[in-house]
This record gives structure tokens, C-alpha cells and sequence, in this order.
């Protein structure tokens, strides 16, 4: 189950704010959110609704970060404070910090979003457990001790020495010991031999000086189950006057499933990266030379690895085969499947002329190896270059087009059959043939292109980069190919690239 969170998102833009949403989303949340860009819609929100956590973009039209924390301070909230910039440097974020900022992330890698929303609110969870623990202590010991009864994570109360005189029943559960078992013994059973030192010298050397050595706040470090096995824990300390005596409470959380899903998210980042090195290796290093023709492309990747594919291939009777594709997800998955289906292709392209018969055979060898959670849609184009022809088969992607001198649509490359890799019987058959003339221009792309978003949640769309063609359909087509892109990103905005962007562009020449 998704653990709810009641966000405040103190941001001028709608787009970043869901996009912020969205990460704490695929981060296991399931978030309500409110964004909110003046002091007053943020103080009356303040005061209507209760919030788990705020996230705050820094400068801001008519707002700033520092100015929200302000607001917060002022309301006597202890909300955990996150700011999430587009691009302050270091001495602006420790200053924020200093004023009471819990964190700050840059927009363009929020891949510490969650982890840090799940600290800095375990954090306010602590403190506010030490607050109640220090007042339940100034009412009566026994409200403290129910406190401690009733808390999820191990409360082990110790001397000056590192004696527990008491240990709450989660102690059970962390480390196989009752609490009955506990009392008496000295803290160093719980740690393992080559760091029991360590934390005798600290204790010493507290109470000489009032110095802490380490962060008393969510220590990680490691524990001793009964059965010998070392755990990764979490350790909260405090200590307290009880009875006039100095006493040190520890909470202390087991982290053994987290430590494993942070090792695992490191795996799957090595994973994306050994997928994009074999996806941009199989790219042509150069775009063909033939006379009468300047073609060019490129494919833009995204910050995880898709499964965008464009290619040239070599054909039958002096052709040549442009090839664009895309498979499904993300990943070495369909990175090692977009490189079977390249080797596929090649191989057909070179023995087989038509165009229908090379996607039935490539389809059936694909749908013996993938599953049916992937498949690839792709569009095949041959060029003639001496009859200026050209035919195609597309299947599952999307359209293709051919503009004339003026820049009018003169043929779209529509879909002939389903994605590859669905139904291992299906047969292609190509579309109806283009004749080229002088002045057009063949369009080939992924979806990747049309579906970019600006921050206010608009897609780029076919017709805007119809018309950029068109408008520059004179300039060499590696400079179109370059300037779509850059359109592209700077209608999104520049905001994280959500999808690989792949085109290529035919111009015919005199």
C-alpha cells in the first residue's frame, strides 16, 4: 500500500509541481497536494489544512523560498522544509539551511526526492516523539514510559555507564531479546565487538566536554541480533535528567529492508547505464552520402534508457533502408531487444527485397523471444535513389511523412500493421509507394518528439514540428535535425527529458 502524504508545494509552476508529485508517487507516496505562489494563500492554507511535508522552489515571481519559512516559523509548525531549485549555488543552500531549511534538491535530479521526504519526515516524526517524550517526563515518568511502550521503534533507557534500565517490547522484534532480558545488561551486548569502543569513549568524552563526536539524530550504523547476525540499524539518541540522574535514551530502528532497496536501486542505475552504452553504440556513427540526397539523424536520450532505434540499411539493387523504431521500456530489456531486432533487420535487408516480407519474418522470429509485455513499433522506409521512389511498412508507429518543395504534406507514412512481436503469424504489407521530387523532405520520428510537454501539461505536437520543418526546410538537415531539438526543449521548458527523442530527415536534392 502507498503511504499517504499531504504535500504543500510552494511553486509558481503547475508542471513542476506534478512532476514533483509524480516522483514521490513512483516513490511508493500516495500524495494530496495544494501549491500555493504568495505569503497569504500559504497562510490561510496553513491554518485550514494540516500538512505532512513542504516543498518550496527558491525564487519565485512574487514569493521565495526563505520568505515560506518565515510563514512556517511564524505559524509555530514543525513541518520538515524542502527546497527544490532549478539552480541556487552551495552558499545560497547552506544559508537556507541555517535559517531552518531541512534539505534542498535541484529539480533537474530528484532522484533523492523521496528518500529525502521519507528522512526529513521521520525526522519531524522524532522530534516530535522527543517533544511528547519531554513533556510526558515533566508530567509523570509513567506517561513516559507508556510513551515508550507503545513506540514502533526499540527505546532502550541506559546510565551514564551504558546500563538498561529499561527497553520497551520492540526490542523483541529488532533484536530477539526481551525487554526482561535487556534490563541489567550493558548497552555493548547489542553492538558488535569492533564497535563497542567507539561508543564507551563517546559517551566519556560527552559528558567530559558536552561534545558529540557524531550526529545524535538518525545514526546509521551497525547491531547485534541475539542470534549473532549483524543488522544495519538506525539510532536516535537523547538524554535527559530522570530522578535528578543522567540517563540516555536510544531509539533505534532496524534498516535491513531499506539497506537492501537502496542497494537495489544502485544495481538498477548500474542497469540503466550498461542499457544506454549498448543502445548508443548501435547508433551509425555517420548518416550515408548519396548523391542527390543530404540526410541526416540523431536520437536525443532521455535520463533513463529507452528503446528508441534508428538505423540505415543497406538493400537489394543499390537501395537503402531508413529504419526508426522504439521498444517498449525502459532499460537493459529492451536495449539487448532492440539490438536482436537490429540484427534481424540487417540480416533481412540484405537478402530480401520487399518490404512486407522482411517485417513478417523479422515479427516472428521477435514474438519467439519477447513476452507480452514488450513489442516494437517501427517504420521501415526504402529509398531508390536513381528512380527517386519510396516505400515503406510501418508497424504500431508513428507516422512518417513527406513535405513537398513548399512544405506541404504530400504523403503520410501511416501504420500497415500492429507493433512487432504481438502475433507471431501476422503478415505486413507495405504502404503505397512515394514518388520523390526535387525540394522534399522525408520525415521519420518517435513518439518521443510529438509528445514533449511544456511546463503547462502541452504537448509539443505533429503540427509544431511540421512546421518547424517546413519553416526550415532550406537549411541542411543535420541543422534541422539539431534545431527541432533544441524547439522541442525549450517548449518543455528544459525540464527533465521524459522520453528518448529519435528523427530522420531526407532532403532531395537537384
Amino acid at each position: 500500500m502507498k503511504k499517504p502524504l499531504r504535500v504543500l508545494i510552494v511553486e509558481d509552476s503547475e508542471f513542476d509541481a506534478r512532476v514533483m508529485v509524480n516522483v514521490l508517487r513512483a516513490g511508493g507516496y500516495d500524495p494530496y497536494f495544494k501549491r500555493v505562489e504568495i505569503r497569504q494563500t500559504m497562510q490561510s492554507v496553513l491554518l485550514e489544512s494540516t500538512w505532512d511535508i513542504i516543498l518550496a522552489d527558491y525564487n519565485m515571481p512574487n514569493f521565495s523560498a526563505p520568505e515560506a519559512l518565515t510563514v512556517v516559523q511564524q505559524s509555530g509548525l514543525d513541518l520538515p522544509f524542502i527546497i527544490v531549485s532549478g539552480g541556487i549555488g552551495e552558499d545560497i543552500a547552506v544559508e537556507a539551511m541555517k535559517l531552518g531549511a531541512h534539505d534542498y534538491l535541484m529539480k533537474g535530479n530528484l532522484a533523492r526526492l523521496a528518500p529525502a521526504v521519507e528522512r526529513e519526515l521521520r525526522e519531524a516524526g522524532n522530534r516530535a516523539a522527543r517533544r511528547q517524550a519531554e513533556l510526558a517526563m515533566r508530567e509523570s515518568e509513567l506517561r513516559y514510559r507508556l510513551l515508550w511502550e507503545t513506540c514502533p521503534d526499540a527505546v532502550i533507557l541506559m546510565d551514564i555507564t551504558g546500563l538498561i534500565v529499561f527497553a520497551n517490547p520492540a526490542v523483541q522484534e529488532v533484536f530477539s531479546y526481551s525487554p526482561e532480558e535487556l534490563i541489567g545488561q550493558n548497552l555493548s551486548l547489542l553492538q558488535p565487538p569492533h564497535l563497542r569502543g567507539g561508543h564507551t569513549e563517546g559517551i566519556e568524552h560527552y559528558l567530559k566536554t558536552g561534545e558529540r563526536h557524531l550526529n545524535w539524530r538518525a545514526t546509521e550504523t551497525l547491531g547485534l541480533r541475539r542470534d549473532g547476525v549483524e543488522i544495519a540499524i538506525e539510532v536516535s539518541y537523547s538524554d535527559m535528567l530522570l530522578h535528578g540522574q543522567r540517563r540516555f535514551v536510544g531509539f533505534i530502528r532496524d534498516i535491513t529492508e531499506r539497506k537492501r532497496a537502496e542497494k537495489a536501486l544502485r544495481e538498477s542505475e548500474e542497469q540503466f547505464q550498461v542499457a544506454r552504452e549498448i543502445q548508443q553504440s548501435l547508433f551509425p556513427k555517420t548518416s550515408p552520402t548519396i548523391s542527390g540526397y543530404d540526410m541526416a539523424g540523431a536520437s536525443f536520450p532521455a535520463v533513463a534508457a529507452g528503446g528508441d532505434y534508428f538505423d540505415y540499411l543497406p538493400m537489394l539493387n543499390g537501395c537503402l533502408g531508413i529504419i526508426v523504431g522504439d521498444v517498449t521500456g525502459h532499460g537493459v530489456g529492451p536495449a539487448l531487444l532492440m539490438a536482436e531486432a537490429r540484427a534481424y533487420l540487417r540480416i533481412l535487408a540484405r537478402n530480401r527485397e520487399d518490404l512486407g516480407e522482411i517485417f513478417t519474418r523479422a515479427n516472428r522470429m521477435l514474438a519467439e523471444d519477447v513476452g507480452e509485455e514488450r513489442y516494437v513499433t517501427m517504420i521501415l522506409a526504402r529509398l531508390e535513389p536513381e528512380l527517386r521512389r519510396l516505400s515503406f511498412v510501418n508497424a504500431g508507429h508513428p507516422a512518417g511523412f513527406v513535405l513537398d518543395r513548399q512544405g506541404g504534406v504530400k504523403a503520410r507514412l501511416k501504420r500497415t500493421g500492429v507493433p512487432l512481436g504481438i502475433h507471431a503469424d501476422r503478415v505486413y504489407n507495405p504502404g503505397t509507394e512515394v514518388a520523390l521530387a526535387e525540394g522534399d523532405t522525408v520525415l521519420l520520428l518517435t513518439d518521443g518528439l510529438d509528445e514533449a510537454m511544456s511546463p503547462q501539461e502541452e504537448f509539443f505536437g505533429v503540427e509544431r514540428v511540421l512546421e518547424y520543418v517546413c519553416a526550415h526546410r532550406a537549411e541542411p538537415a543535420a541543422e534541422i535535425v539539431k534545431g527541432l531539438y533544441q524547439a522541442v526543449r525549450g517548449f518543455s521548458g528544459n525540464t527533465p527529458q521524459m522520453d528518448d527523442v529519435t528523427l530522420v530527415l531526407i532532403r532531395v536534392l537537384a
